[in-house]
């Protein structure tokens, strides 16, 4: 997808997250929102192979679990490609 805006994409995760019934840590303050970190924002008009983004959960889901089900909620041309478990 090459003319989807950085902050569209974060928006885009956190509903396919919220669909997908994935519990996601919520972040504290005024605006309350998932926690689904990007490593960086790209700008518009330029396409991407690969993105880099966490997401901080509440309880342990495996890897294949939540991917399938993340993967289930993403418009066509959005693809998880892999899925790493940090600690």
């Amino acid at each position: 997808m090459k003319f989807i805006s950085h902050l569209d994409l974060v928006r885009l995760f956190q509903r396919a997250a919220r669909r997908a019934e994935i519990s996601l840590i919520i972040s504290q303050g005024f605006s309350p929102r998932p926690k689904i970190s990007f490593k960086r924002a790209l700008k518009l008009g330029v396409e991407s192979e690969s993105e880099e983004a966490v997401f901080h959960m509440k309880e342990l889901v495996s890897k294949e679990d939540f991917g399938n089900r993340l993967q289930a909620q993403l418009p066509e041309g959005i693809i998880i490609k892999t899925i790493e478990e940090t600690n």
